[in-house]
């Protein structure tokens, strides 16, 4: 059994807190981003590598790729939950709130095994709604829970059961309240559920990264999919697009293991559709969450990739970023 969550605020110091049962399973850079002497070496001179060329693996669709990203690259635009609807529409419910309810679904997300196609698409579900619909406190653990269940449905060969919901909550929601916010938010999104999250232009993204590389590296894949995780509890990031999220974690991972060489080429360039330039801004802010620089004490996420099967990444820093890495 995880726990259900309090929401209820207490007060230290003038500044509301939000208290959580206790579980057993436990934007900012510096002021100025110090220059070097000396700037990695940029890698304007590679030539581009096509990463469609190898037809042999079909779950790559190598032939319809590119078309089906194209398409992700509309859809990201037209289904995007609202970046402000904390200060906007919910009065009952905040930012922290909202930390700790992802926080806790990366724990039932590790628990039930699910996939990390299920916790991307669940909180996606959770902003949508939250940007559209007012809730109230106590109906925020529901919502979360529901979203989960819905995205196991979608994503899931066995997915969660309404009861294993239940049971998850500490028995706070009976079966009748989940099945009537199952239904609320399946009308509210017109039973469409499929959207690019930041997960799936990862998948691609991460490819065009190994395109370089002469064998595969699982710590610049685990480390790229920890940063982009981190980024689900942070409600900032509901500004910037999933590409741009998936993007930002490639590059950072990239200068995280390796300064030597600049992390950006022109075959990541070429299927990301983003400049080094254009991801300045997220890569500083996705930085700053890898170097916790606002002291977030809510660590599942950082819990999870501390685990060797993901080659402890979590554990990993960056050195500071150079403005010349954004001169391309």
């Amino acid at each position: 059994m995880l726990r259900s969550i309090n929401f209820q605020p207490s007060y230290h110091q003038g500044v509301a807190l939000i208290k959580v049962a206790p579980t057993e399973s436990s934007m900012n850079n510096s002021k100025e981003i110090q220059q070097k002497s000396k700037a990695p070496l940029t890698s304007t001179k590679l030539d581009l590598i096509d990463i469609d060329s190898d037809q042999k693996d079909p779950q790559q669709c190598s032939q319809y790729a590119l078309e089906i990203y194209n398409n992700f690259r509309v859809v990201e635009l037209m289904k995007r939950p609202q970046s402000n609807f904390m200060e906007t529409l919910q009065r009952d419910i905040t930012q922290s709130m909202r930390g700790i309810l992802v926080d806790w679904l990366v724990e039932v997300s590790e628990e039930y095994k699910l996939v990390p196609d299920a916790l991307y698409l669940a909180i996606h579900f959770i902003d949508l709604f939250l940007s559209q619909n007012y809730v109230e406190r106590p109906k925020l653990q529901l919502l979360g829970i529901t979203c989960m269940l819905i995205a196991s449905k979608y994503e899931e060969i066995r997915p969660l059961h309404v009861e294993e919901c239940c049971f998850i909550t500490d028995n706070t929601y009976t079966k009748s309240e989940v099945l009537a916010m199952e239904s609320l938010v399946l009308k509210f999104l017109g039973f469409q559920l499929s959207v690019p999250t930041a997960k799936t232009f990862l998948r691609r993204f991460l490819r065009a990264a190994h395109a370089s590389y002469k064998n595969p590296s699982l710590e610049l894949e685990c480390l790229a999919n920890y940063l982009a995780e981190l980024t689900l509890v942070a409600y900032d990031f509901l500004k910037f697009l999933p590409s741009a999220i998936a993007a930002s974690s490639v590059f950072l991972a990239r200068w995280t293991l390796d300064q030597s060489i600049h992390p950006w080429n022109p075959t990541l360039e070429h299927y990301t559709y983003y400049k080094a330039r254009d991801l300045k801004t997220t890569v500083v802010a996705l930085q700053g969450l890898q170097l916790n620089t606002e002291n977030c004490p809510l660590n599942a996420i950082r819990a999870k990739y501390r685990q060797d099967k993901f080659k402890s990444v979590a554990c990993l820093s960056s050195p500071k970023l150079l403005e010349t890495l954004f001169q391309t």
